[in-house]
């Protein structure tokens, strides 16, 4: 039981920095997971993905005009993504290119851009920690910052739960009964630009959409009801938080990739296991007869 304990508690109870980084990545699974389960049901993983490469940039700029400060990377990084979302919509209505292809040429550009305004003024060590963030040097400033994004986020899928499932599941449907599919639609990529930049602090531009999307999508390997999809979800990224930070400590790894890579080993275990996985849907089954 000693030893038990000293592998897994004593890391939370004698290090400050290890309760932080745990309270910081307990609230951004609390808060970005599902989001990931309306990223997913709507195709747009990989949108998710584009938005956190776009919001380095202006992370970049506040890191260039104030240093390594909260406030200012978080108000460059949430006007880098609106401004890379608002521009791949136009480009994709005003043109004949798809959406897919013109957010992608943002995001490459974004992320091109950042890392050359990051090299310009910060060392390599700088760089990394945009990219990869330190979730084990989290600061009051920080913590406030995820807590008040986990509490926006919360109330917003509390008061447009029903809008946001209806917008998933049949659009046109929700057109047809409401006003509400374009400001639900606007509210949602808020809300995906807000935890990723909450994540950015934690896990870097680079890793943040990590604990949005994985959880999410092995959560789908097990039922099929958003909400309890939503809750699965949020036990993954908590499971994989906890295991990634004492994987992080005991094997002497980054934090923030050692629990992107715990929250990896648990979504290949529900493909292999869930009850929608490739066990389960590959089992055999065998025809009643007929008399």
């Amino acid at each position: 039981m000693d030893a038990l304990h000293q592998f897994l508690v004593a890391p939370f109870t004698e290090f400050a920095f290890m309760q932080r980084g745990l309270l910081g990545a307990v609230l951004l699974s609390i808060s970005a997971c599902p989001i990931g389960v309306f990223l997913m049901l709507r195709r747009m993983s990989l949108t998710g993905d584009a938005m956190a490469h776009a919001i380095l940039p202006g992370a970049a700029a506040g890191f260039l005009l104030y240093g390594l400060q909260i406030v200012p990377m978080t108000i460059g990084g949430l006007l880098a993504g609106a401004i890379v979302a608002l521009g791949a919509g136009a480009v994709s209505r005003l043109t004949v290119q798809k959406e897919d292809a013109s957010m992608a040429a943002f995001y490459l550009i974004s992320l091109a851009l950042g890392v050359t305004m990051v090299s310009l003024r910060g060392s390599s060590v700088d760089l990394m920690h945009v990219l990869f963030g330190t979730v084990l040097a989290l600061n009051n400033a920080a913590l406030t910052l995820i807590g008040i994004v986990a509490a926006v986020t919360l109330a917003a899928l509390a008061i447009f739960w029903r809008a946001l499932v209806a917008e998933c599941l049949d659009p046109l449907f929700l057109r047809s009964v409401s006003r509400l599919d374009t400001p639900v639609h606007f509210i949602f990529l808020g809300l995906v630009v807000l935890n990723l930049v909450a994540g950015f602090q934690a896990l870097g531009t680079l890793l943040s959409v990590g604990l949005m999307v994985l959880p999410a999508a092995a959560a789908r390997f097990w039922t099929q009801r958003v909400e309890t999809m939503a809750v699965l979800a949020i036990a993954f990224g908590l499971v994989s938080s906890i295991s990634g930070l004492l994987l992080s400590y005991h094997a002497a790894l980054p934090s923030g990739p050692a629990i992107i890579l715990s929250t990896g080993i648990l979504y290949f275990m529900s493909v292999l296991f869930g009850t929608r996985g490739v066990l389960a849907t590959r089992r055999p089954r065998h025809a009643h007869r007929i008399a």
